[in-house]
């Protein structure tokens, strides 16, 4: 009799650790280095390809960091395998944000230029991926047909 008492305890006690276990909530995902958090896809007004019209289509990463992040080799592109690289080294501080403009410009530590004289972005879905120097997916958004930007 005391055999089975004791087997029942030891069951009782190795379903409530492993109860206790099953509850455990799941790991939190680590914060991506390099944030999509908007993305300008319809620039405003009729789409005529002119340079201004280009650059009102962009995409917002932000480094949410607490340390300054190296993009150099680092890569923006969408879904049809269009890519816009850092090719030096770009330097983003801790909580700061870079636009990378579609058109053509003059890069500054804010703006990007990414040179092409075609939108980039399309208006009826996509989706923005960012890869870290090894090539590895850092973060992406993807949007719909409706409206003219995303907050991601």
């Amino acid at each position: 009799m005391l055999k089975k008492r004791l087997t029942g305890i030891a069951m009782a006690i190795a379903v409530a650790v492993g109860g206790s276990l099953a509850v455990a909530g799941p790991a939190q995902a680590a914060t991506p280095a390099l944030q999509i958090t908007k993305a300008y896809y319809d620039s405003p007004g009729t789409d005529n390809r002119s340079n201004s019209s280009l650059n009102a289509e962009y995409v917002k990463l932000t480094n949410r960091l607490s340390s300054t992040v190296n993009l150099k080799s680092w890569t923006l592109r969408d879904k049809s395998s269009h890519v816009y690289k850092f090719t030096s080294d770009f330097r983003l501080a801790a909580g700061a944000s870079v636009y990378i403009h579609t058109g053509k410009g003059t890069n500054t530590s804010t703006d990007r230029y990414w040179g092409s004289g075609a939108y980039i972005w399309n208006n009826t879905g996509d989706t923005a991926y960012v890869r870290n120097s090894a090539g590895t997916l850092i973060d992406s958004c993807s949007w719909g047909s409706s409206g003219s930007y995303t907050n991601c």
